[in-house]
């Protein structure tokens, strides 16, 4: 396994988010690949960990000055063994070919966790839609779909949002696509309620976050009443963690931004949320003004010269990163130990590093990692391709009730596969064998295709 990985970052040596992803899971798979000599055989790993499809492609736009930029579009289907590619498009500056690589490799395995007949794939932009003008995104969106187009389908390849693609992206998307097509497909999901879109899909990763935590906590007798949170991020997936922790008798005191992150001591009430949604969603703004709105809060911009992040060092009980991928390192690790947390629940994508998960491992956290934790949204955006599929809508309780039982069922599938393979009680170990083995029995069943 060592050589396989070896190979991997010697034919691809800068893609290092992807290394890591890979890295975690082959690790984790040893025991699976000792029992199954068949899967060595077959070159599973090998096979898993190449992308089906590579699509790069360039998308030019123009801005409101007439000036012409082009930015980079990518696509990843890397495995359509269980169903058509189903994974978020990123349109941020940092988005490169590793980045959506890896959040591709990691979603086979949770959207396998779901039991919903998806596949694993990925796709977005290096074009970043801060501080740019509706008409900006909709001309570089409706760019970037006059290429999309030819490789997606209902029945191909489904694209939702992700980091800077919301619901005003996904229109934008979607009419283009519309229009190319001549027809009327529910080839992207995340869409308006208006025409396609499913009920509780904008809150549920943040959600399925907090369902997964409250039965971790189950398994320890315990409940979300009462306890400390802190939370990054101030997205989507951040504000409906904090709605649903809110909801289940929880208090959060922290949420941040590229910028920098606000301490609440009172806590970050349903008024303050609201507040936030409207900062975040409709006005874009900074978490700062948080900070000037309520100043009982505490303002701390970002120090480049820190190697770690000031907000993990809080003192609290539950740790919920939701920004984006290694945001926790392993200084911060020790912080949360040092701090009292006993609970870290994945919202974003790998946000926390190899060698900071074992620390918070070697001290007998609840862990979960994101391919589980945050499973929730691709679930329902899984319900909202069933919805389109049969030209309905389901009740918002309906959603929600199927929501809060598919993270349930991740639990217990988690919890049993470590448990089979020798590692009780181990959600890291659980989540990367159990997806991976439903995975790759699926790919010996269709032959060496």
């Amino acid at each position: 396994m060592d050589a396989i990985i070896d190979r991997i970052k010697e034919k691809d040596p800068e893609q290092r988010e992807f290394h890591q992803a890979v890295e975690e899971v082959v690790k984790s798979v040893k025991p699976v690949l000792d029992r199954n000599l068949e899967y060595r055989q077959q070159s599973v790993l090998q096979r898993i960990t190449e992308p089906e499809r590579v699509i790069l492609f360039r998308v030019p736009w123009m801005d409101d000055e007439g000036q012409v930029h082009v930015n980079r579009g990518f696509r990843v289907g890397m495995s359509s063994v269980l169903g058509p590619y189903k994974g978020g498009l990123r349109f941020h500056a940092s988005v490169n070919l590793g980045i959506i690589k890896f959040l591709a490799f990691e979603q086979v395995f949770k959207n396998s966790l779901t039991t919903l007949a998806m596949g694993g794939g990925k796709g977005g932009s290096d074009f970043d839609p801060k501080g740019k003008s509706d008409n900006e995104v909709m001309r570089f969106c409706q760019s970037f779909m006059c290429e999309l187009f030819r490789h997606i389908g209902p029945n191909t390849d489904v694209p939702a949002g992700d980091i800077g693609v919301g619901a005003r992206e996904i229109g934008y998307l979607f009419g283009m696509y519309k229009k190319l097509k001549n027809e009327f497909t529910g080839v992207l999901t995340g869409k308006s309620l208006g025409w396609g879109g499913s009920l509780v899909r904008p809150e549920a990763t943040g959600y399925g976050n907090v369902y997964f935590a409250a039965e971790m906590l189950a398994t320890k007798g315990e409940t979300m009443t009462g306890k400390r949170c802190l939370v990054s991020g101030s997205g989507n997936v951040a504000q409906f963690t904090v709605e649903k922790i809110l909801e289940l008798g929880g208090t959060v005191h922290t949420l941040s931004d590229s910028s920098g992150y606000i301490y609440d001591e009172r806590g970050v009430d349903v008024e303050k949320l609201a507040y936030v949604k409207m900062l975040k969603n409709i006005r874009r703004g900074r978490i700062s003004e948080y900070a000037a709105m309520y100043p009982e809060a505490v303002y701390t911009p970002v120090n480049p010269a820190l190697t770690s992040n000031p907000l993990w060092a809080h003192r609290a009980d539950c740790a919920f990163p939701c920004a984006t991928q290694n945001e926790i390192n392993g200084e911060d690790a020790g912080h949360l130990v040092a701090g009292g947390v006993r609970l870290v629940s994945e919202g974003a994508n790998m946000p926390t590093t190899h060698g900071a998960m074992e620390i918070l491992l070697d001290n007998r956290l609840l862990f979960a990692p994101g391919k589980a934790a945050n499973a929730g949204g691709v679930a329902v955006s899984g319900l909202e391709m069933a919805q389109n599929s049969m030209r309905l809508s389901w009740p918002r309780a309906e959603v929600d009730a199927r929501l809060k039982q598919i993270m349930k069922s991740i639990h217990k599938t988690c919890l049993d596969a470590a448990e089979e393979y020798g590692s009780p009680g181990n959600y890291v170990a659980g989540a990367n064998i159990a997806g991976f083995v439903k995975v790759v029995n699926a790919m010996l069943d269709q032959g060496l295709v």
